[in-house]
């Protein structure tokens, strides 16, 4: 019985030693280095302070807590708190050396050691390490008074379990710095881009913007929102503001940009809410910021970011306003073409929210993919990037978890992609490339690692008695691309070639519905509109005073990412002047206008109506496959049906002329078209030939 006492006094007495390793900030100890002492203390007083005042502001501390750790490195207490200074700064990392050096001076330093151990490894990727400590966090709880701590501590669990899946099938990325044109040594984020990469805007934090205040409670500068766009080297010129109708003296942020570039929307953080602004590009620059209306913002919600769908009819937009699932919500509102305004909002639903924040929405210029960051769905940890396919229906897919490297454990989010699905932009910090706090990264999507092709001359070569040599060959990296085309081009004056500021027009020729109408930049005249695939568009630039212009595109389900880019020039009202109507279509070998062509007969119609003088003349032609006989004929036989087709609609025959010219002026000739190698080429050659036009006669 005595050696059983003796043995649990031992056992106590060594317990006692091995949680008392931590040395207090005590002078008697330090009584050799008065000064020393004295410069700590006063230190860790400060830091103490601004500690007590709650976790917004313990990154302010860190110097302080730094300063009087040099001094004293072995104070379990100090220790702990630097590790949760550091935990909730941007410098995450260094919190586990500091945690664990506090449990090794004293195990017993807090009932939570285990668990801000568990989450400082998660951060570092150690996930095995990290299940391992929140296992023993696990232990100290107790089913019933600890019941929303088990759920959150099951909850990060899963995510290590989840980080690991995706470390072991990790995506193939490549993450570049934009470079010095772009970030500083303060902070940038939020970067929104136009579809195809030609417009950057971000929010950054720097000393020369307009906002050179610097906010009390974090003691950084106010947030400006700056712009860069691409030279034609294809190099990003020198982020410069946006201007004072956007930015103020107080925190302005980007919280999206349209596909084209000339529609901003701006987070304006005001008395405790958050707003959705917006301002769009005129002649004079950028518009003064404007309200996004009664139904996008809440008297008393919170909204952070905005996107607008390809066709302009839906404003997604994050708001925790009452009705939600949850935290911040994804919603939508309706273009009301009457009132011209944002409509009633509605959720898009629990397939995407959770019962946690859902951030950052980026509709893909396809129409159909959505970004976005979330808490709640399968992660690494904190905000994760996901995505979600629209079905035909208007409902969403499960979303799918981006992947590891671009999502990480920690948060990640204002992530957009560009519109062919290569390239996406984030905001990061990164100790080893970063130029300041944190910086806009550019990450290169290279897809599906491509299995290695064997070389099989080396085998047709070999003897039997001899080895056969392999020689591996790595096939050519393909990057995945969207199944979707961007239109990019300029609308000029056809006489002076000066920019024309025009309305464009957008239809589906298949269902003749008007999908969207668009505006170029008054002042370059440069135009941006995306076209997921699938469907044969019809495309219409117009102008006060202008003949409207045609364009036909018809893009395959298949057809991937390709860019098109068209200079259209547009002609004034006046004799002699015609235009090719690129949207009016027959059947083969017929001359009935198909369903397809109405939108276009429309457009010719309405200019006729608005001009009762004029007299046009239209002229049909063909490509060079038949006889030129037939084609005469066929030609003039179309040419007549679209002047029947005006008539039938209360317009005097006398307005007209018609005549077919068969072959005879094909914008492609045989010479050229022969030159061609594919035979893409070579028949878009022959549905340049086959046209309609009409000629001002009068």
């Amino acid at each position: 019985m005595k050696n059983i006492l003796l043995l649990l006094i031992i056992i106590i007495s060594f317990s006692s030693v091995a949680q008392n390793k931590s040395i207090p900030f005590d002078k008697k100890i330090f009584k050799e280095k008065k000064d020393g002492f004295k410069v700590a203390v006063k230190a860790l007083d400060e830091g103490n302070a601004l500690y007590e005042e709650g976790f917004q502001v313990w990154s302010d501390a860190i110097p302080f807590f730094v300063e009087a750790n040099k001094f004293n490195p072995d104070n379990a207490d100090l220790n702990y708190k630097l590790g949760n200074c550091y935990l909730v700064s941007i410098y995450k990392s260094k919190a586990l050396e500091y945690f664990k050096h506090a449990y090794e001076l004293t195990p017993t330093i807090s009932k939570d050691i285990h668990f801000k151990m568990g989450r400082s490894y998660q951060l570092q990727y150690k996930l095995d390490k990290a299940l391992y400590e929140y296992g023993l966090y696990r232990k100290t709880l107790n089913n019933n008074t600890n019941a929303e701590e088990i759920v959150e501590l099951n909850r990060l669990m899963a995510q290590c379990e989840t980080g690991k899946n995706l470390m072991d099938h990790p995506e193939r990325v490549w993450i570049d710095n934009l470079g010095k044109m772009i970030n500083s040594k303060d902070p940038e984020y939020s970067p929104m881009i136009s579809a195809d990469e030609s417009v950057l805007m971000f929010t950054t934090r720097r000393q020369e913007g307009i906002g050179t205040d610097k906010d009390p409670s974090d003691g950084k500068y106010m947030e400006d929102i700056y712009i860069s766009e691409k030279d034609k080297e294809g190099n990003w010129t020198k982020a410069i503001g946006v201007g004072e109708n956007i930015n103020t003296k107080s925190h302005d942020a980007t919280a999206g940009l349209s596909n084209d570039g000339l529609t901003s929307y701006i987070y304006y953080g005001r008395y405790g809410v958050g707003d959705i602004y917006i301002s769009k590009k005129d002649a004079e620059g950028w518009t003064k910021a404007k309200d996004a209306g009664k139904y996008v913002n809440g008297k008393k919600s919170h909204e952070t970011s905005a996107c607008l769908s390809f066709d302009k009819k839906w404003l997604y937009f994050i708001s925790n306003r009452e009705g939600g699932k949850g935290g911040h919500d994804i919603w939508k509102s309706p273009w009301n073409e009457e009132k011209e305004i944002w409509g009633e909002p509605v959720n898009i639903g629990d397939v995407i929210n959770t019962n946690y924040d859902e951030v950052g929405v980026f509709i893909h210029p396809d129409g159909r993919t959505m970004y976005f960051s979330s808490k709640g769905h399968k992660g690494m940890g904190g905000f994760d990037i996901f995505y979600s396919i629209m079905n035909d229906d208007g409902t969403w897919n499960e979303p799918v978890n981006i992947g590891y490297p671009v999502s990480t454990p920690d948060d990640d989010v204002h992530f957009v992609i560009s519109a062919s699905g290569k390239h996406g932009y984030y905001s990061s910090f990164r100790e080893v490339d970063g130029l300041g706090e944190k910086d806009i990264y550019m990450i290169t999507f290279l897809g599906p690692k491509k299995e290695p092709l064997l070389s099989t001359e080396d085998n047709l070569l070999a003897s039997v008695a001899a080895p056969i040599k392999e020689e591996l060959i790595q096939p050519k990296v393909a990057i995945s691309a969207k199944n979707l085309s961007i239109l990019t081009g300029l609308v000029l004056d056809a006489e002076t070639k000066k920019p024309v500021k025009s309305l464009i027009d957008l239809v589906d020729n298949g269902t003749q519905t008007h999908i969207s109408e668009f505006t170029n930049d008054p002042t370059t005249g440069k135009f941006l509109m995306s076209l997921p695939a699938g469907k044969n568009y019809g495309i219409a630039a117009k102008a006060e005073g202008y003949l409207f212009h045609s364009e036909n595109f018809d893009i395959p389900a298949d057809a991937g990412f390709k860019e098109y880019e068209k200079i259209i020039y547009l002609n004034k009202i006046k004799k002699g002047v015609s235009i090719v109507l690129r949207n009016i279509f027959f059947d083969t070998d017929k001359y009935s206008l198909k369903p397809e062509s109405k939108t276009e007969l429309d457009r010719l119609i309405q200019l006729l109506t608005d001009n009762p003088d004029l007299r046009i003349e239209i002229s049909g032609h063909t490509d060079t496959h038949g006889s030129s006989s037939y084609n005469q004929r066929l030609s003039e036989d179309r040419a007549g049906a679209v002047v029947d087709y005006l008539v039938a609609h209360g317009f005097g025959r006398e307005r007209f002329e018609f005549k077919g010219v068969g072959e005879a002026k094909p914008l492609v000739s045989d010479a050229e078209r022969a030159k061609m190698k594919s035979t893409a080429d070579r028949d878009e050659a022959d549905a340049q030939n086959r046209r309609t036009e009409f000629m001002i006669i009068d």
